[in-house]
């Protein structure tokens, strides 16, 4: 059985298990090119998708492989993108299918939204972290040395698929990863996402089971309620930053050898406890965090780096305008809010508190 979840009129996110084929029917029939862009972890996968696609009468599949990990968002790889486009005359009615984790879905979706100023694509997320976060909602974007995904676009997908049996040769620890957004989403709009991994954590990391299909689907719908209200991220899509301002500083400082989905289990308790410092989030919601986190065997403490060099990269965070910070935070479990240029002293607080 597939689940069609919709984003707003503009594409739908299918999730189910064996579905992979789903993708190859979501390539506009105008395209007589496609470029399936995969990492090397996941050939496998994208062999099969590449073989769905060459099955279709007057399609020629060309296929790229990219690094893995942060190191594929980079304008060097997104130029050999272009390269290979320009090389086999890819024009607007063409497609690209982006087959990975985030960075491939990141990277794949700006190739998309650059050539010719737009082609479809198709994503195809292989991790949990992509499926409920990374792929959805037209993010998309490259890393520079000044920090993680300031160079990127807005362009919707045609269409996502979510395979979950693809999460079966997932290492576990990227799936633990993954489990950070998904219950990000519980904080910060469905806390039943929240009931479900204190019900039973190991449940929730059986990607066979109904309780992961679950929380994957409640995540995305969480998600594509957002973005379909607001896609350019003006105003109530920057509640999905939560937690994410002090990950990507942590990111950034360790240039990239943190999981991302590790990095915001420990933001998600910094942006608690920064709620909890300005008088706006209890005690208990700040303990249910750590517990939650550390249920699924996240981490919910960063032992290194200064604060100073933290403190300089939260500052080129997105949601900052001009020299003040602004923050996602909690007033209670499901009421995300705004935090302003808090007090320096508050945010160090925050720091000690996660440490």
């Amino acid at each position: 059985m597939t689940t069609t979840i919709a984003v707003g009129s503009d594409y739908d996110v299918l999730v189910g298990h064996d579905i992979l084929d789903a993708a190859a029917d979501l390539v506009p029939t105008s395209a007589a090119r496609v470029l399936v862009v995969c990492s090397p972890a996941v050939q496998h996968i994208s062999d099969q998708l590449s073989d769905a696609l060459a099955a279709r009468d007057g399609l020629e599949v060309h296929r790229a492989t990219v690094p893995d990990a942060e190191s594929a968002k980079s304008v060097e790889v997104l130029a050999d993108l272009w390269g290979q486009l320009g090389r086999a005359a890819f024009t607007r009615t063409d497609a690209i299918v982006c087959v990975g984790g985030g960075t491939v879905t990141d990277l794949g979706g700006f190739a998309a939204a650059t050539w010719l100023r737009g082609v479809p694509v198709v994503q195809v997320p292989t991790t949990l972290l992509a499926m409920v976060d990374a792929a959805v909602g037209g993010k998309t974007g490259i890393n520079t040395a000044e920090g993680k995904n300031l160079v990127g676009a807005f362009y919707p997908p045609v269409g996502v698929v979510c395979d979950l049996a693809t999460l079966r040769t997932l290492p576990e620890a990227d799936l633990r990863a993954g489990m950070a957004e998904v219950v990000k989403g519980g904080f910060i709009a469905d806390p039943r996402i929240l009931e479900l991994v204190e019900t039973d954590p190991a449940a929730a990391l059986d990607v066979d089971g109904p309780v992961l299909r679950e929380l994957v689907e409640r995540k995305i719908a969480v998600k594509a309620r957002v973005v379909a209200a607001d896609l350019l991220e003006s105003s109530l899509r920057e509640i999905l930053n939560y937690g994410h301002t002090f990950a990507h500083a942590i990111e950034q400082v360790e240039h990239y050898t943190w999981r991302h989905g590790d990095a915001v289990a420990v933001g998600l308790v910094f942006a608690a406890e920064l709620s909890h410092a300005a008088g706006r989030l209890s005690a208990s919601d700040v303990q249910r965090h750590r517990d939650v986190l550390e249920a699924l065997r996240l981490p919910t403490r960063y032992p290194g780096g200064s604060w100073p060099a933290l403190r300089t990269a939260m500052s080129r965070d997105k949601k900052s305008r001009g020299s003040s910070l602004r923050f996602v935070v909690l007033d209670a479990v499901g009421e995300p809010g705004r935090l302003e240029a808090p007090d320096e002293e508050l945010l160090a607080q925050a720091f000690a508190a996660v440490s």
